[in-house]
């Protein structure tokens, strides 16, 4: 096959032979010896297979007609095999049979047929079969026969290789038995050294923990101390502040005709304007303090109501525009039908809050351009959101600082407001509000080029349906509404609103002359601020209520004062005392048309 070894067949027979007496048992134990060392199998396989067949062949040896056949199978994998075959009569032995299977690895036992075959596994050497069966054959043919002692010392000689084998396996045993007990020693000193530093580890988390908790403890008071203390500070300065801010604003009154000489000069003007306009900034750092001392209470909890997001941008404008003092800058705030957004349902207070300290920090930022607040609404899978942005041309900020201007008490260096200084606290307070409104607030910025800050909140809060979007009605009209405040620009702020509820509206901002406009206007309502100066609100409420004409008309009085501060025997004639930031439209109407008890709309400011 042109040099290319030629494949065996499947089975190759190397030897037959018939056994009539020992002597050919003896042959064939010699015969097998020679057959195993020429094939590759050595040492213990090459004595068990050699044995098994000596073993087999006394055992049968009385059968008649004995015939041994040595033979190779090379598939499905090489194996020497002895076939033993007789006719009938004699059957083999059953403890020779035990032995013989303990000693090789394949016995098969076909007594009916008088067939014993048994194999031992071949290396496979991957080389020329043909070859090297040839080979063997030409080596059993050669071999001549041998004595019974011949035989019986090549037994004797196998069986000392076996137990030298044997010997040595028992000593590799013992060796490795000894290397697996000093392993298992060293494991288990390694297991109590670690179950010594991971117990002496817990120990030390225990400690640590306990440490840490009474760290956090301490922590949790201090907080609570804190803001215990701001918030008692706040109650506390505010009432001053509002006397300072009153009394400035009472020495600026023009003084009356028939007492010139009571005038203030030009300078003491200046300086008593300068006094109000530092409480003014004061009072607002209070109730800022306030705010942000009772949203880390955890007191803050949305109050969930249907929203005219119309009015409120309304309102807002009115708000803010009175803080723009630089003609160059345009306030732009939306509030035509365009920003109807139908099924809003968000905390009117807290949305108001949040918008008016981003449009006030945009003013306050802004030398030249505009500050604008735009509205949109996005659909995600969680349902519909509604994106306020308010956006300005002012200094802007540096990308460094535009997390940390969320930190409390936090100002961006370098920037210097003409006389109205930041507190550090809008932002940050804005940015809680969004959050518990279940939204967010980002911003972006552009050094000299401005600033965008976005809100992106639920059009209606998780778990809870929007209302039904349909065409809020407007309320019975009144006849006549007089609304009451020294403050031109929350009057500016309340008057989209009042003017829905009233065919005619008449302001009225000095409170000296509030009795007598209302006693000459008849009106249908009066909207009457708390904090004003001589008289101030709880006078005109108590004038109202002692005047028999006068006293049936519903009284709403507005105040930026927290709830705590203010005398509620004093307030009893009043309709409702409402908090000037949740003043609305549907607000007012429920409780001049009676809709509501009287006091049912009296706010704490959240």
């Amino acid at each position: 096959m042109n040099g290319q070894p030629r494949p065996a067949a499947d089975h190759e027979v190397l030897l037959r032979l018939r056994i009539f007496s020992e002597q050919e048992v003896f042959a064939l134990r010699r015969h097998g010896r020679t057959a195993c060392r020429l094939l590759g199998l050595e040492g213990l396989d090459q004595v068990r297979l050699v044995t098994s067949l000596s073993e087999l062949g006394r055992a049968l040896l009385p059968a008649p007609l004995l015939r041994v056949s040595l033979a190779v199978r090379l598939r499905p994998a090489p194996l020497l095999v002895a076939e033993f075959t007789w006719d009938g009569g004699e059957t083999p032995p059953t403890g020779a049979l035990e032995a013989v299977g303990r000693l090789v690895a394949h016995l098969d036992v076909r007594e009916a047929d008088g067939v014993v075959t048994v194999g031992q596994p071949l290396p496979d050497r991957g080389g020329d079969w043909d070859a090297m069966l040839e080979g063997t054959r030409r080596a059993l043919d050669a071999e001549g026969g041998a004595s019974a002692q011949e035989d019986s010392n090549a037994q004797t000689r196998d069986l000392i290789a076996a137990l030298e084998e044997a010997r040595s396996q028992q000593e590799e045993l013992r060796r490795l038995n000894e290397e697996l007990e000093n392993t298992n020693q060293g494991v288990m000193a390694l297991y109590t050294e670690l179950s010594a530093e991971l117990e002496r580890t817990n120990q030390g988390v225990v400690a640590l923990y306990s440490e840490l908790e009474d760290k956090s403890r301490q922590l949790r008071e201090a907080s609570e101390a804190k803001t215990r203390f701001w918030a008692n500070v706040s109650h506390e300065l505010r009432s001053p502040v509002n006397a300072v801010i009153g009394l400035a604003r009472l020495l600026l009154t023009p003084a009356d005709a028939a007492a010139p000489e009571q005038e203030l000069t030009e300078e003491q003007r200046r300086q008593v304007s300068l006094i109000a306009g530092s409480g003014a900034t004061l009072l607002a750092l209070v109730e800022e303090l306030l705010d942000v001392a009772k949203a880390e209470s955890g007191r803050l909890e949305p109050q969930w109501s249907p929203v005219d997001l119309r009015a409120l941008l309304l309102q807002l404008r009115g708000t803010v525009q009175g803080t723009v003092d630089r003609p160059q800058v345009t306030l732009i705030v939306p509030g035509g039908p365009e920003t109807a957004v139908p099924g809003l349902v968000t905390d009117e207070v807290m949305l108001t809050r949040v918008l008016r300290n981003l449009l006030s920090n945009s003013v306050k930022f802004t030398e030249t351009g505009e500050v604008r607040l735009s509205v949109d609404t996005r659909e995600t899978t969680e349902g519909t959101r509604l994106l306020l942005t308010v956006s300005d041309t002012g200094v802007g900020i540096p990308p460094e600082e535009q997390e940390k201007i969320f930190e409390e008490f936090y100002q961006v260096r370098g920037v210097h407001q003409r006389g109205r200084p930041g507190t550090g606290l809008g932002l940050p307070y804005a940015r809680r509000l969004s959050e518990l409104l279940g939204g967010t607030l980002r911003l972006e910025s552009t050094p000299g080029r401005g600033t965008t800050a976005r809100v992106d909140i639920p059009l209606a809060p998780a778990g809870r349906p929007a209302p039904a979007r349909e065409e809020e009605p407007d309320p019975p009209r009144l006849a006549r509404l007089v609304a009451v405040d020294d403050d031109p620009a929350f009057l500016a702020a309340l008057r989209p609103t009042v003017r829905r509820l009233a065919d005619e509206v008449v302001e009225v901002t000095e409170p000296g002359e509030a009795l007598d406009t209302i006693r000459a206007r008849r009106p249908s309502a009066v909207v009457l601020d708390l904090q004003m100066p001589g008289p101030d609100g709880y006078e005109i409420l108590a004038a109202l209520a002692a005047d028999p004409e006068l006293s049936q008309t519903p009284v709403i009085v507005v105040t930026a004062a927290a709830r705590d501060s203010l005398d509620h025997a004093r307030l009893a004639p009043a309709r409702a005392v409402l908090d000037k930031a949740s003043v609305s439209l549907p607000t007012l109407s429920a409780l001049i048309h009676g809709r509501r008890s009287a006091h049912e709309g009296v706010a704490e400011r959240p």
